[in-house]
């Protein structure tokens, strides 16, 4: 049997541990899943808007998905050189734009059932078509826009 040392907490006279101070909500990942959550909102609401505005046939090119995906690939490749290499962005602004903003915006999961849809209504080269062009062209357009943007910071400081 061992002897209790005297300054086990519970024990008369032993120190008593201190409470530890409990974080804020705001500065953990709170905020972070509130921005991202708001901003994916945002970028939804305008997805369906442009899906609204540009419905695709039954059958045809899902254009509208398509330009979204593109665009929003586009923006996210600026976006990162300027809070990259030129701009201190605040904590929150990324994971609202680029995640929330951009992550709701553009959707992969819509081009995937619409690849599927166009399988199901028998056209396969319309399917393969979309596959390929959202794929190749998503690629391209954050290259691009990560090439150009750098391009024209580098021409804006000489």
């Amino acid at each position: 049997m061992s002897v209790p040392h005297p300054n086990s907490v519970g024990e008369p006279g032993a120190a008593t541990p201190e409470a530890e101070p409990r974080p804020s909500p705001w500065h953990g990942q709170g905020p972070v899943v509130a921005v991202v959550a708001l901003g994916g909102g945002v970028g939804a609401t305008a997805r369906y808007a442009a899906s609204l505005l540009w419905p695709a046939p039954t059958g045809g090119f899902p254009w509208a998905v398509f330009w979204v995906n593109l665009a929003g690939c586009a923006v996210i490749g600026v976006f990162m050189v300027v809070i990259t290499d030129v701009w201190a962005a605040h904590r929150l602004v990324r994971p609202f734009f680029g995640t929330g903003v951009l992550g709701g915006f553009t959707t992969f999961s819509t081009y995937a059932v619409d690849i599927r849809r166009l399988i199901d209504a028998d056209h396969p080269r319309t399917a393969l078509a979309y596959l390929f062009a959202t794929l190749l062209g998503a690629l391209a357009a954050v290259w691009l826009a990560v090439a150009a943007t750098r391009r024209a910071l580098a021409w804006r400081q000489r």
